[in-house]
């Protein structure tokens, strides 16, 4: 019998496999389609032209994870934005990044006071982001695990007890309040609070009014690129470089993988998981059930009713998500002139965003809510060819959008319209835009669901909001990546620490399965 089977190969199935097959664990993942990684995938989408199709840039993924399976012996290796953001505006244009002091002299143009507190708004960001980095790769108390959850909790708790009375502040108010509220008590130029903002919109469909957003724009923050804090950057030849790398190490120590296997039911008898039936009607046995998938999916769709206690059903009845996102990747005839940017070509290989203040992102959320999505969308694009000459034909790019908002529930007869927003929103400042897109390939928040699985479309696989954080996500009596269902394990992004190509939930699940198991005989 296996120790442990797998309900998906993305990157938190792989890293949770890895680990447990290194501890001599016998374990399968069964991955529903026929290439592994979840979201975290390249493809070709059109000829000649290829890109990660979903997840499209790099940050958040564990140091530890990439040494504990070496993953740079392997391959691995981020190139870093020059850059962080450029925001075309009209009639200017903002860069952020390159140095603090390249970024001052940038926010001079618009207010010399935010260019003079922009070191003090770093210092609290990092100094709040350490508290996240600190417990991201902690397994979170379970309320109900007597002495040793308390103990836990209060040990998980020291950074945050030790920091400073102010430093204690910045930390409330970041999980608390909205962005528009941090950002306007540190700074008073719209572009400048712009560029910070929309990190704030990333993934969260809301608007920067709405409390608990200033966590989201934290939740950004907390990764590092080469031993940079907070830097982003591209792997080449894609995301799916990654988790190719990632199931080579899984493999080398054990673990199985098998494509094209897609679950249809957690099979549960006498109280507990005991291995899934897949969609052929074959039956996996195992001691334990490790779910890479969300948790609105696994106990709506395959776990089977009633075999959780009422009260958590009820709880995941009210589990919030859906984050309003539109992905677009474009096969591009050549690179994009916008009408206000800085010479060269720096600003095109960093993260472009068309999201000049609060006012706007606040008003596509609003617009979104009401027609279904934003008439003047925010907007992301990162042009990976530039540094990664194996995606596109020579002279030729490809392009990753990443677009909000657009309502979960958008009709498809909807779906065009809501393209042409963002063509017309990116066209406005890069005239010609529109001809020199060759090809593209839409996923919605239905087609986002639809081909990887992410519920309503949410690539967090539910809100990061407070109520939905830490010892409680996805769920109070679920955080500990233990389910009520004994058994049954969570190792994907609906458990802490969230959503992100982090490896961090797979990490935690596993060596929270390792600590059980060392304490009772099948382990929970």
């Amino acid at each position: 019998m296996l120790d442990a089977v797998i309900i998906g190969a993305g990157h938190n199935g792989l890293v949770c496999a890895f680990y447990l097959a290194r501890a001599g664990l016998k374990v399968r993942l069964c991955e529903s389609r026929g290439v592994v990684g979840g979201a975290a995938v390249t493809e070709a989408f059109a000829p000649g032209f290829r890109n990660s199709t979903a997840s499209y840039t790099v940050s958040l993924l564990q140091p530890r994870v990439i040494a504990d399976m070496e993953l740079e012996r392997r391959g691995y290796r981020v190139i870093e934005r020059p850059v962080s953001n450029f925001l075309p505006l009209d009639g200017d244009h903002l860069v952020l990044g390159g140095g603090l002091e390249a970024t001052q002299a940038e926010f001079a143009r618009f207010s010399a006071r935010d260019a003079a507190a922009l070191p003090g708004y770093y210092a609290m960001l990092e100094g709040v982001a350490e508290v996240l980095r600190d417990l991201a790769l902690k397994v979170p108390p379970d309320p109900a695990g007597g002495p040793r959850a308390l103990i836990d909790a209060v040990l998980q708790s020291r950074k945050v007890a030790g920091l400073p009375l102010a430093a204690k502040r910045d930390v409330l108010a970041l999980f608390t309040r909205s962005a528009r509220e941090v950002l306007d008590a540190w700074f008073e130029s719209d572009p400048v609070k712009a560029a910070f903002g929309f990190d704030a919109c990333v993934g969260n469909y809301a608007s920067p009014d709405a409390p608990g957003s200033a966590y989201v724009l934290l939740h950004h923050v907390f990764g590092e690129v080469n031993g940079k804090k907070g830097a982003w950057g591209h792997v080449p030849g894609g995301m799916g470089t990654i988790t190719r790398l990632m199931a080579e190490a899984v493999r080398e120590v054990g673990g199985e993988i098998v494509t094209e296997a897609p679950v249809s039911r957690v099979l549960v008898e006498g109280g507990r998981a005991v291995g899934v039936r897949l969609a052929s009607g074959e039956e996996v046995r195992a001691k334990r059930v490790i779910a890479n998938l969300g948790p609105k999916p696994l106990f709506d769709r395959l776990v089977p009713p009633g075999a959780v206690p009422e009260d958590f059903a009820r709880a995941m009845t009210m589990f919030a998500g859906g984050s309003g996102s539109l992905r677009m990747n474009l096969a591009l005839s050549g690179l994009p002139r916008f009408r206000h940017a800085p010479p060269g070509e720096d600003h095109l290989k960093a993260g472009i965003v068309i999201a000049p203040s609060l006012d706007y992102m606040d008003r596509a959320w609003r617009d979104a809510r009401e027609h279904g999505f934003s008439r003047a969308p925010i907007v992301e694009m990162l042009i990976p060819s530039l540094v990664d000459d194996s995606l596109a034909p020579t002279g030729q790019h490809v392009a990753s959008l990443f677009c909000q908002h657009v309502d979960p529930d958008l009709p498809e007869d909807s779906e065009d319209a809501a393209v042409e927003a963002v063509l017309a929103t990116i066209e406005h400042h890069a005239p010609g835009f529109r001809a020199q897109v060759l090809h593209r390939q839409v996923h919605t928040p239905r087609a986002l669901e639809a081909k990887f699985g992410l519920w309503r479309g949410d690539i967090f696989h539910g809100r990061m909001s407070l109520d939905q954080l830490w010892a409680a996500r996805p769920a109070l009596g679920a955080g500990s990546y233990k389910t009520p269902v004994p058994g049954l394990w969570l190792c994907g992004s609906g458990s802490h620490p969230g959503g992100g190509v982090t490896g961090a939930p797979g990490h935690n699940c596993a060596h929270a399965i390792l600590r059980s198991r060392s304490r009772l005989p099948f382990g929970r």
